[in-house]
């Protein structure tokens, strides 16, 4: 009987299968991954926005929500989420131009997101002289245009009773007195004047290095850089680190009107021709 010797070239035995992976283990790596394209994509690239208020009319209404682009001036601890203190200083810093609507960290707290145009630059001498913007002792240009409407809904209330109006099919309506403004470079915008305040008069302010003067364009309905920067009162100037981003496009507006628990509101609510529209 001859005796065989195993071929030490041979194929080795087979290992023992891997255990499959569990569903709950990939579906935990699944939430991580998933979470952490989120927070870079909000960090660094765009991030939503919603706007709460009507400081900012008639470019952007209440109930109107846009993306802000996060690149544009560079990143800081106030581009990231919590504002988490993992950025030092501001890192590839870029230089806001006049005009600009830009969304910031409000001082003094620096806890809550603002939005407001970019009116002063460094160095800038701004006031404002019988409701009429100076910049660098200079008049800026103002042409009265077609008052603006809006409708009255649940998130848009005038101002004043004496704004209340009625377009011709009977829609109520807050009518305000428009004016178009030119800063220095050109750029135009529209902006509201609502009356005489105390805002429409001002000491002239120099905005010091990495800083900015702010304001909204609803000029007598905006706490902003004419104001110190006392929480719920101003925001003063406001320095170039706290910037978020620049607003970029209109995802959506709403009026106000929609429930949760009637879908067919959500669309009725919808302002549609506001969606897509850029800055």
């Amino acid at each position: 009987m001859t005796e065989t010797t195993p071929d030490p070239l041979g194929e080795p035995e087979a290992a023992p299968a891997a255990k499959p992976a569990k569903k709950e283990d990939s579906f935990i790596v699944f939430l991580i991954k998933l979470v952490v394209i989120v927070v870079v994509f909000r960090s660094f690239i765009f991030s939503p926005f919603n706007i709460p208020s009507e400081s900012m009319l008639p470019r952007l209404q209440d109930g109107d929500y846009l993306l802000a682009a996060k690149w544009p001036y560079g990143y800081s601890k106030y581009s990231l989420p919590f504002s988490a203190p993992l950025i030092p200083g501001r890192i590839m810093p870029g230089q806001p131009k006049r005009g600009d609507v830009v969304i910031f960290k409000a001082p003094p707290l620096n806890d809550v997101d603002y939005i407001k145009r970019v009116i002063g630059l460094p160095g800038d001498t701004v006031q404002m002289i019988g409701g009429v913007l100076h910049i660098n002792g200079a008049a800026v240009k103002m042409e009265k245009i077609a008052d603006f409407e809006i409708a009255i809904s649940p998130n848009t209330h005038c101002y004043l009773p004496v704004f209340e109006a009625r377009r011709a099919d009977g829609t109520p309506v807050c009518r305000y007195p428009q004016y178009r403004e030119t800063l220095p470079g050109g750029v135009t915008h529209n902006t509201l004047d609502l009356g005489r305040t105390p805002q429409d008069d001002t000491p002239p302010v120099v905005v010091p290095a990495d800083s900015l003067f702010l304001m909204g364009d609803n000029r007598d309905n905006s706490m902003d850089s004419r104001f110190a920067a006392i929480p719920g009162q101003g925001i003063g100037l406001v320095p170039q680190e706290n910037l978020v981003g620049k607003a970029t496009i209109m995802m959506f507006s709403t009026d106000g009107s929609a429930s949760w628990y009637k879908p067919w509101t959500w669309f009725t609510a919808a302002r549609w021709s506001r969606i897509g529209g850029t800055f």
